[in-house]
């Protein structure tokens, strides 16, 4: 383990944790500057965490471990997978076992995780929300899995680090069929399990349109604030995926000071501009009906199954 190593993960970490709360200010900030209005600040979220943290926790009657242990199986589940990727480099000690498996693993077991905690609380809204969250993630995980799976294929290896490393080595494979359909798919099914329109309105409390917000209408306090900080964390890391497949130059591949720096700032700025575009995106996009939705996941899904064909296919594997 060399001490590049450790200090990458550490500075990648620190990165992703200090930039969740902002990434999720910035795209409140773009969405209300595009309609008209002043904002809240970027550093709002983060004051809103400071804010929950200093009240009393509550905890509903009759709940049972399931919903005290959700929040921070959410934050550990995403701090594990922010420190397996590969998000400024490829050397760090983590991101060598970084499995594609392992990570869509981790991303279930929070999703389930914040299900189980709202079956829990034995509310109507609860037991909605997690019935309709698990619809979502029976068709989003598999499609992260068959998207990340198109792009493996080229490398021969479902590590997340030899994949990037591929991709940096052989540009030509980034403007492939395989790899434009996946990375389609894997948009798709970003948007869905960050719980952002139009899947998901992060900002309503409607009982006809809710998925997230029902099952976590009955936390409040520090639980709250971890749950959100929760949710934000997977936002930064899906789309520092996201991003690190698409777009994988600046990532250092070597044991160099200045490229780790530049990655770090690179990784801020790639995955600020995605975040800034989804937001402007859904100034204009309407959530669509509950039903309709499996019917958009079932088309990432089959594109995902299409870029895995294609990419067998050209691979000659």
């Amino acid at each position: 383990m060399s001490g590049f190593g450790v200090v990458a993960l550490a500075a990648q970490l620190l990165l992703v944790v200090a930039g969740a709360p902002l990434l999720t200010g910035v795209m409140r900030q773009v969405r209300a500057r595009m309609e008209g209005r002043a904002g809240a600040g970027v550093l709002q979220p983060w004051r809103d965490v400071r804010k929950l943290l200093r009240k009393e926790p509550i905890t509903p009657a009759g709940s049972g471990p399931a919903f005290r242990t959700a929040p921070l199986v959410l934050v550990v589940t995403g701090l594990l997978v922010a420190a397996l990727l590969p998000l400024a480099a490829v050397t760090t000690p983590a991101a060598s076992h970084g499995d594609l498996i392992v990570v869509v693993a981790l991303l279930a077991l929070g999703t389930v995780t914040l299900a189980l905690a709202g079956l829990d609380t034995g509310t109507a809204f609860g037991g909605m929300g997690a019935s309709r969250e698990m619809t979502i993630a029976a068709l989003v995980e598999p499609t992260i899995l068959l998207s990340v799976l198109a792009l493996s294929i080229p490398a021969g290896s479902t590590g997340l680090a030899t994949i990037v490393a591929g991709r940096i080595d052989e540009p030509a494979r980034l403007a492939s069929p395989s790899s434009l359909l996946a990375l389609v798919a894997l948009a798709v099914v970003t948007i869905a399990e960050a719980g952002r329109l139009p899947v998901d309105n992060p900002s309503t409390h409607l009982e006809l349109t809710m998925v997230h917000e029902a099952m976590v209408l009955e936390y409040a306090g520090p639980d709250l604030a971890l749950v959100e900080f929760g949710a934000q964390l997977r936002l930064t890391v899906l789309l520092g995926l996201l991003a690190t497949l698409a777009v994988p130059w600046g990532i250092a591949t070597t044991s160099s000071w200045p490229a780790l720096l530049l990655a770090l700032v690179l990784l801020a700025v790639k995955v600020t501009v995605l975040g800034a575009g989804l937001a402007a995106a859904e100034v204009f996009w309407a959530k669509v009906r509950l039903f309709r939705v499996p019917e958009l996941l079932a088309g990432s899904f089959l594109l995902a199954l299409l870029a895995v064909t294609a990419s067998y296919f050209l691979s000659g594997a």
